[in-house]
């Protein structure tokens, strides 16, 4: 499976993207500037965490006009992979590839700790590894994590199938609605989520439990 990860200036989470993806695909991803123009022709495009432009003006808004964001679209349009995690999560609300919007956490605190999330589909390319109603480990790191959409849009995503991992037995950390940690886009092929799968992908993590993120699109690619 070949990958790229997109680097934005104050990306902090990049390095440790690029660690599990080689790891669990045995091949370097592409480091894409996002300055440059044009993606390279990949399986899956990572949108990494941390804290793209100092999260000034409103986190991920900056990063989302930035020039590689045009071909993000338009390859994501034409339905290539695509997984934001945290600021990702983030940048790709921002852009219009995913519904809703991520507001400061409910408790005005920024949260560093590993929670609970459910699966509630085992039926998309980011979660087939996983079964339906399983509940795993995963780290959080982030301060704009309290995800949000009007009613009308809530019941669309939450009626198509949209919601792929929930906070779970209580421990959502941000205020998320419908305790919503991870949502895909209508087509089925941009994921956003605010824990940090790559974050327990090897013993020396203390866990395993990320890692069939990775293994899912391993295997659907």
């Amino acid at each position: 499976m070949k990958t790229a990860v997109i680097v934005f200036p104050g990306s902090n989470r990049d390095r440790d993207m690029f660690s599990a993806l080689e790891l669990i695909t045995g091949s370097r991803p592409q480091s894409v500037w996002h300055g440059e123009a044009t993606l390279p022709d990949v399986d899956l495009v990572v949108v990494p965490g941390g804290f793209s432009y100092g999260d000034y003006l409103r986190s991920g808004a900056i990063a989302a006009r930035s020039p590689i964001l045009k071909d993000l679209v338009s390859k994501a349009d034409a339905g290539v992979t695509v997984l934001g995690v945290c600021n990702g999560f983030q940048i790709l609300t921002e852009a219009g590839l995913l519904p809703g919007a991520l507001m400061r956490n409910a408790g005005l605190n920024f949260v560093c700790k590993e929670v609970l999330l459910e699966t509630v589909t085992d039926a998309t390319r980011f979660s087939g590894k996983f079964e339906k109603g399983q509940v795993w480990r995963c780290p959080v790191a982030h301060h704009d994590g309290n995800y949000f959409a009007d009613a009308e849009t809530l019941k669309a995503i939450e009626d198509s199938g949209q919601v792929v991992f929930r906070y779970a037995d209580g421990t959502n950390p941000n205020g998320s609605v419908n305790d919503i940690a991870g949502v895909m886009n209508a087509q089925g092929n941009v994921l956003g989520m605010m824990p940090h799968p790559e974050n327990l992908v090897e013993d020396l993590h203390g866990g395993l439990d990320g890692r069939l993120i990775f293994e899912s699109l391993l295997n659907t690619a």
